[in-house]
């Protein structure tokens, strides 16, 4: 809801507003049925319960906390002072019992642990409390008392099942950087086994003037490429023994879209010219690992795609990656939400901001599906 709110906002205040309007509604029907001829007791009702659904509307400018124990303490001293002294002749509490089950479940799933402890006991006494202030007790107290522990008890699974999806989101995250790393260790190596060679070679052969000025370069080119790898793989490991493995790169990711096409829609793969020898092996190896989940996804959630295009090419910021399809369903690599669906999205974000760099995913402008990567070249080495 949190996403939605933030990508519709216009929409988002509209049901802010209904929602306002419906509980306040309740609170005046209950209001104008059963007191026709108003008391101080159901002044006392109509007060704390115009204050409790105001509360229970959500706000950007006032924290749920704030509001739920607001809501609460207004409550909890209404049904006090009403319960110890003079009853009201009648009390449903439709309106403050169903904002009160509002604030009750979103402080459970998700105010911090010793908050809920505290805040979600208040509200659920404040929700059973609310009926009793009737002279005489009816349906509602039964009603409203199985109503919080239910919503009680379905919030709290809701509140374990995204601890659980967080901490296999960050499980995730880390498995992407020790295969970046994996992958690092092997740049590394690459560039220190040829500083090591020529290094040898420059000891064993008489190397002056501009054969040895070259010899030197490659050395020191080779240096600041396996200082910046270094770099990088320290920023990314986590615990763990990096283990070599082939890097993959462009050639891999022309294998991808070879066998993807013999199998799936057609792949049109469009690589600027001379990438394979000036791309980073790093960067490569991330480009292979986005088309690789992007067109398992495209496979996976946009069957009536009827074509897919893969464009690598350098701009100014550094390596861009697009992959898009035509498919009328969206080709969604899974999004990091907390709570049901995969984590293709999170892996491949993480990778990408382990490079310095960005991932999204949205729809086409053209119509379709697509994932955009922009990913930076390795950047200036500490001496």
């Amino acid at each position: 809801m949190t996403g939605w709110a933030r990508a519709h906002p216009h929409k988002a205040l509209a049901a802010k507003a209904a929602l306002a309007a419906v509980l306040l509604f309740l609170v005046g029907f209950e209001t104008v049925a059963l007191a026709r001829q108003p008391t101080r007791p159901h002044a006392i009702v109509v007060a704390a319960a115009v204050v409790v659904c105001l509360c229970a509307v959500p706000s950007r400018h006032i924290p749920l906390t704030l509001r739920a124990g607001l809501a609460a303490a207004v409550s909890l001293a209404a049904s006090a002072v009403l319960i110890a002294g003079q009853h009201a002749l009648r009390v449903w509490g439709l309106g403050e019992g169903i904002a009160l089950l509002v604030l009750l479940t979103a402080v459970v799933q998700r105010a911090p642990a010793r908050t809920a402890a505290v805040l979600g006991p208040l509200l659920g006494l404040s929700c059973v409390l609310a009926p009793m202030r009737d002279i005489r007790m009816g349906v509602f107290t039964v009603v409203y008392g199985v109503l919080t522990v239910v919503v009680t008890a379905y919030s709290m699974i809701l509140r374990w099942q995204n601890a659980a999806r967080l901490r296999d989101l960050a499980a995730v995250r880390d498995a992407e950087r020790l295969e970046l790393a994996r992958e690092l260790h092997d740049v590394i190596a690459h560039h220190v086994t040829g500083i090591v060679v020529s290094a040898r070679a420059a000891r064993f052969t008489h190397l002056d003037g501009e054969r040895a000025g070259d010899a030197f370069a490659r050395i020191e080119s080779a240096g600041d490429e396996a200082l910046g790898a270094m770099r990088r793989l320290v920023r990314v490991l986590r615990e763990g023994e990096a283990r070599t493995t082939p890097v993959a790169g462009l050639a891999e990711v022309r294998a991808l879209a070879d066998a993807f096409t013999r199998t799936g829609p057609p792949v049109t793969l469009d690589l600027e010219p001379g990438l394979d020898h000036t791309l980073p092996p790093e960067v490569a190896a991330a480009v292979h690992r986005i088309v690789r989940e992007s067109l398992t996804n495209v496979r996976k959630h946009a069957p009536d795609a009827t074509a897919v295009r893969i464009t690598v090419h350098t701009t100014p910021r550094g390596t861009e990656l697009r992959i898009a399809n035509d498919g009328g369903t969206p080709a969604r690599p899974t999004e990091p939400p907390t709570r049901g669906g995969g984590f293709g999205l999170a892996g491949l974000t993480e990778r990408a901001e382990a490079l310095g760099g960005t991932l999204t995913a949205g729809p086409a402008p053209e119509g379709g599906w697509q994932v955009t990567a922009l990913l930076p070249p390795a950047g200036p080495t500490d001496h």
